[in-house]
């Protein structure tokens, strides 16, 4: 596994996202959890990703703490705040105040078991509250030790630039892939780079559709967040299995499965992006990880290109588009 930087810090270029072991994906599997984060580690991954509610109450945050105790300074564990849930774990908005920042760092530190959060993230920017003054709380986190870096998801170029005035970001989180490339068009990725932010794409494999596996909607389990995902509709499925096909077909010309491809160009999209594959599954961590080691040519990459053209996509990547980008 090779290494590349988010701002101050130093992690594997690949890391792994860790939301499906405990929700949104069907039956939870805390004990497949372990196992996996237990082999990322055996095979040199250094980069975890959780949320405060993936899972409900930091359900996930507990799991990931847990799993990386033994190791906790030889790792670097993203979490994140900002999406208010009730007790029953569903959402009941955004929540960007200082306060709110206050008391979610505090939460995030205990449920991981640690003092201190490598890399905390804005999980959705809150249009009520000025960027300044959500930022202004972090920095002070920073200052007082219990942050090292901060980061900013699913945010618009220009908020992007004004968190950064308060405070240096160190990674942007956003969905990157083949078939969601808006920050390629939208001035993301140019806001990152001109500032010098690394790029943190999640579902860089389509939420799994790039695995090749998923043809209809009745192989996904009640309770699969896909079967709510304009994507996996009827109307939609049928175009998108034929992107699919077309990745595969150039997959198998290499010799690679179709989530290598996949991670492969992305990681080849430049040094300043880390992908973040989830998965609790040993057998799909290490497929993944296999794409490190790929290397893509020019004209591979072109084809890529002509294969994902916006035009190939059908249907958005959320039904409500109104909470990213801004």
């Amino acid at each position: 596994m090779q290494q590349r930087t988010l701002g101050s810090l130093t992690v594997s270029d690949q890391g792994l996202g860790c939301m499906g072991m405990s929700a949104a994906y069907g039956q939870p599997d805390s004990h497949a959890g372990m196992r996996t984060i237990q082999a990322a580690l055996g095979l040199g991954i250094t980069f975890f990703d959780t949320a405060d509610v993936y899972g409900g109450h930091s359900a996930n945050e507990r799991l990931v703490g847990q799993a990386l105790a033994a190791v906790r300074d030889q790792v670097v564990i993203a979490t994140k705040f900002g999406i208010e849930i009730n007790d029953a774990g569903q959402k009941v908005g955004i929540n960007g105040t200082p306060e709110y920042v206050r008391a979610c760092c505090d939460r995030s530190l205990t449920a991981l078991g640690t003092d201190y959060i490598d890399l905390y993230y804005q999980h959705r920017v809150d249009p009520d509250v000025p960027i300044e003054e959500t930022w202004g709380a972090l920095a002070e986190l920073v200052t007082e030790g219990k942050v090292r870096a901060l980061g900013i998801s699913e945010a618009a170029p220009e908020t992007i630039r004004r968190a950064h005035a308060v405070h240096p970001i160190s990674a942007v989180q956003s969905e990157w892939s083949l078939w969601t490339r808006d920050v390629e068009r939208n001035g993301v990725l140019q806001a990152t780079r001109e500032l010098g932010i690394g790029f943190v794409p999640f579902s860089p494999l389509g939420r799994g559709f790039f695995a090749g596996s998923i043809t209809s909607r009745e192989q996904l389990q009640d309770g699969d967040m896909r079967r709510s995902n304009p994507r996996f509709a009827e109307e939609h499925l049928q175009t998108n299995l034929q992107l699919v096909r077309q990745i595969a077909a150039i997959a198998a010309e290499l010799g690679i499965s179709t989530t290598q491809l996949a991670l492969a160009w992305l990681l080849a999209q430049g040094d300043d992006v880390v992908p973040i594959p989830g998965t609790k599954r040993v057998e799909y961590l290490i497929d993944n990880a296999g794409a490190s080691d790929v290397r893509l040519s020019a004209d591979v990459l072109e084809a890529i290109d002509r294969a994902t053209a916006p035009e190939a996509v059908a249907g958005d990547r959320y039904y409500d588009m109104s909470e990213v980008y801004r």
